[in-house]
């Protein structure tokens, strides 16, 4: 698993937990030293030992943790970067869903070696959306559960009334229902096209 992703989950527990817990949890899942670097990899069960001891330590499901860091990726303010980069993918958040499938390609242009499930989007009526991520269970299981909190939070910052729902994974390929029940319905987050900001080596403290 590319280092990115490991720090992140770090820095998600170490912004919404406080270092402390974050060692706790570090120290229960045997990471020594207890922090993962951005530009190494790591094998997957290092991770998943990490989100075990999370779910213990925080009484939530894994699930909710899941969804939880997706949000902390958009919301964030130590992320600002990432929700900007993320905001250029539409003027609303339908054209924003309709640019998800060249989001692992834009990945591997920010870090060349960090490979994301793709994505597929099927538009099955209007204001009704299905997300297939193809591969979650290759390392990143529950990549699709962190989608749906990205998604969510990029409704918000849209101004999007949206209903989402995570149907589980089938033959390694996550399904979300999305539901666009007003793309107009609040007045989002300020975004200006025109004030760029430097991607971070990572995105947390």
């Amino acid at each position: 698993m590319h280092g990115l992703i490991a720090r992140t989950f770090q820095c998600f527990l170490q912004d919404t937990y406080g270092q402390a817990v974050w060692e706790e949890i570090a120290t229960a899942a045997r990471v020594d030293p207890p922090g993962f670097e951005a530009m190494l990899d790591y094998a997957p069960d290092r991770v998943e030992a990490v989100l075990v001891a999370a779910t213990v330590r925080l009484h939530r499901p894994r699930e909710t943790i899941l969804e939880d860091v997706g949000t902390y990726l958009i919301t964030h303010p130590n992320n600002e970067s990432l929700r900007r980069l993320m905001r250029y993918g539409g003027v609303d958040f339908i054209d924003f869903l309709h640019s998800l499938e060249d989001l692992p390609g834009r990945a591997r242009l920010a870090v060349a070696d960090l490979v994301l499930p793709d994505l597929e989007l099927r538009d099955d009526m209007t204001g009704q959306f299905l997300l297939l991520c193809h591969g979650s269970g290759a390392g990143l299981r529950g990549f699709g559960q962190v989608l749906v909190g990205v998604l969510r939070a990029m409704a918000d910052d849209y101004g999007a009334l949206v209903i989402l729902d995570h149907r589980g994974r089938r033959c390694g390929t996550e399904v979300i229902d999305i539901t666009v029940v007003e793309a107009d319905f609040s007045e989002g987050r300020d975004f200006d096209l025109g004030a760029a900001l430097p991607l971070r080596e990572g995105y947390g403290g």
